[in-house]
């Protein structure tokens, strides 16, 4: 039974990103109006379009204690989106303090604050894997493995501290998300390789992963409030392609030729390689590196049953938003005087 109202205060960390974006957006579509969220004073909001102007934004991050005790007060739900996504090794120390110490603070203020629910996105690289074990559950136990990834070891231990915050009292929740896809940021995370293939790129890895839309992502956030699905964990992932499968989608969608050349295990040594070198000389973000790469040629099945079963969830078929995204996309790379500007879904219109 729904224990939220309209007037429920409600915190989010990592507002400005592609999650908190769309979970303001979604929020108010719903009904919601009390809305306080996190950025720093350099935040671009242009993901939150025109809802930005209705929320309560404060200025700070989740490595300020103090900050965060001031912002939780007379709230009541946090979901606590901020996260450091990166695969690059020199970003392996802020990864640790974003997505762990971060995490802890957060966990600190909310029960400090007395919060009634916090909600945690966290990811499928925080779930146990093996090199055996293809099909990863909520329950598959966590062991040291080479394939684990910096980023997978700081969510895991960013969902400890939020276990331990359960252990002292806090009632909590997490989602796990695979890769997830949405509009409005091309230059960072999945978003990017609807540019990259747009432009004609011509290669796939050999493996696959599970991908979710982030509008369902959201939903599932606010199904966790609502329904108070304390303690729990839920797996969010809509389905599962093959990286040469989800590449032919986007090529098709933007009218491209599909990448057709493989990435074999041999070639990916040299690829990262040439990546590195390339972002030393051009100072630009890497596209692959070490971890990506070996990432990318490895086969996993994440098991969304307990999500469909104890939340009654209906997932977007991933051909909807593969052509939904690429439709976004389009409109960001040739507007059209004639055409509104570009709306991402959920946004209040005005």
């Amino acid at each position: 039974m729904p224990t939220t109202n309209c007037h429920t205060p409600i915190l989010i960390s990592g507002a400005t990103g592609l999650v908190g974006s769309y979970l303001i957006r979604f929020l108010f579509q719903q009904g919601y109006r009390n809305i306080r969220a996190m950025r720093r004073s350099t935040s671009d909001l242009s993901l939150v379009g025109n809802a930005a102007q209705d929320v309560e934004w404060v200025e700070g991050d989740v490595l300020d204690p103090l900050f965060l005790e001031d912002a939780m007060q007379g709230v009541s739900i946090v979901f606590h989106c901020a996260a450091l996504v990166s695969f690059e090794a020199r970003l392996a120390p802020a990864l640790f303090r974003t997505n762990v110490e971060g995490t802890a603070n957060m966990v600190n203020a909310a029960l400090e604050a007395g919060i009634d629910q916090f909600i945690h996105v966290s990811s499928v690289a925080a779930l146990g894997r093996s090199r055996n074990k293809q099909t990863i559950t909520e329950e598959t136990p966590w062991e040291r493995s080479p394939w684990l990834t910096n980023y997978a070891i700081s969510k895991f231990q960013g969902e400890q501290e939020v276990w331990r915050g359960e252990a002292e009292g806090l009632s909590v929740s997490i989602l796990n998300p695979s890769i997830i896809l949405g509009g409005g940021d091309w230059e960072r995370g999945p978003s990017r390789f609807f540019p990259l293939i747009g432009k004609g790129w011509r290669l796939y890895p050999m493996g696959n992963s599970g991908f979710v839309d982030v509008r369902d992502v959201v939903h599932l956030l606010v199904l966790l409030m609502e329904e108070h699905k304390t303690g729990r964990r839920y797996i969010a992932n809509a389905g599962h392609l093959s990286y040469r499968a989800f590449f032919a989608q986007i090529a098709r969608q933007l009218e491209q030729r599909p990448p057709d050349i493989p990435v074999r295990p041999w070639m990916s040594g040299i690829a990262w390689r040439l990546s590195s070198l390339f972002t030393r000389l051009s100072g630009r973000r890497p596209f692959l590196t070490r971890e990506t790469a070996r990432q990318s040629g490895r086969t996993c099945y994440y098991d969304n049953s307990r999500s469909l079963e104890e939340l009654a969830f209906s997932y977007r078929p991933l051909a909807e938003t593969i052509m939904e995204t690429a439709a976004l996309y389009q409109q960001f790379r040739q507007p059209s005087p004639s055409s509104p500007a570009l709306s991402l879904p959920f946004e209040p219109q005005t």
